[in-house]
């Protein structure tokens, strides 16, 4: 798939909690790349003194319609905190789309299973779109430590059901994602999953016990986001590979995961 390095123009900034942000922006050049749900981009960071290479942010929606890109932000340190500061009207220049996203079941009759935690649902709007507009019976699973770290919940309900659980209780089913009842309950078919390691370890682990295909997107560190760094590598059954670049998205089938 061919990448662009484009300029984008910030259309809406909206603050989803003191940690979160909802980046919506637009090419000026109205032309809105194709892009796969589980593929990422590299965001050039202005105004932080700290931070001199590009960010990567998963895709969180590519809005055809209106021609927009929607970039779910965490502030986790100056480069972040440097994007969810961004002002409507601002232009800030995006590599994209970079890396292999998720893969679609061949059979229409596979239910679909996409769960996440934290600022990892950020793909799995854009994937229960794509399964929801080719038919496919999705629902989403998605954790948080409370009410307050829910993302997007309006959003997602829109492509299929949502279940939900927080550490704290406070809303959903009390624990981790895998501990909740519509997996003892339903049997799906497939699972893709994004999220902290350990949450998508144990997810993985669920999978392979019960035989079902399972993807995870990989949040490794990186740099370049073209494969040349080699920061973001991961030990896989083919070897070392750069998650930008083979990644971030594999099926667990390819990880040395000790699950």
């Amino acid at each position: 798939m061919k990448k662009f390095a484009k300029d984008f123009i910030v259309k809406d900034n909206v603050t989803l909690s003191s940690a979160y942000a909802l980046l919506r922006l637009a090419p000026v050049d109205g032309i809105l790349p194709e892009m796969q749900a589980g593929q990422f981009v590299q965001v050039e960071v202005k105004g932080s003194k700290t931070t001199y290479l590009r960010r990567p942010i998963s895709v969180n929606f590519a809005d055809y319609d209106d021609g927009l890109l929607w970039l779910l932000v965490r502030n986790a340190g100056d480069g972040t905190h440097a994007m969810i500061e961004m002002q409507v009207g601002e232009v800030v220049n995006i590599v994209l789309p970079l890396g292999h996203g998720f893969t679609s079941p061949s059979d229409k009759s596979e239910s679909v299973l996409l769960t996440g935690g934290g600022v990892g649902v950020a793909p799995l709007l854009f994937f229960g779109k794509t399964l929801k507009d080719a038919d496919f019976n999705v629902s989403f699973l998605l954790g948080a430590k409370s009410e307050k770290d829910l993302l997007e919940l309006d959003e997602f309900r829109k492509y299929g059901e949502v279940f939900i659980t927080t550490e704290d209780g406070s809303l959903g089913e009390r624990g981790f994602v895998t501990m909740h009842s519509v997996l003892k309950q339903r049997h799906f078919s497939k699972i893709a999953c994004c999220g902290p390691t350990p949450m998508m370890k144990a997810v993985a682990k669920y999978a392979k016990a019960n035989d079902i295909d399972c993807e995870v997107s990989l949040e490794n560190v990186m740099a370049c986001g073209l494969g040349a760094c080699l920061c973001c590598v991961e030990d896989t059954v083919d070897g070392n590979l750069c998650v930008c670049k083979e990644g971030p998205v594999f099926n667990i089938k390819r990880l040395k995961w000790q699950i």
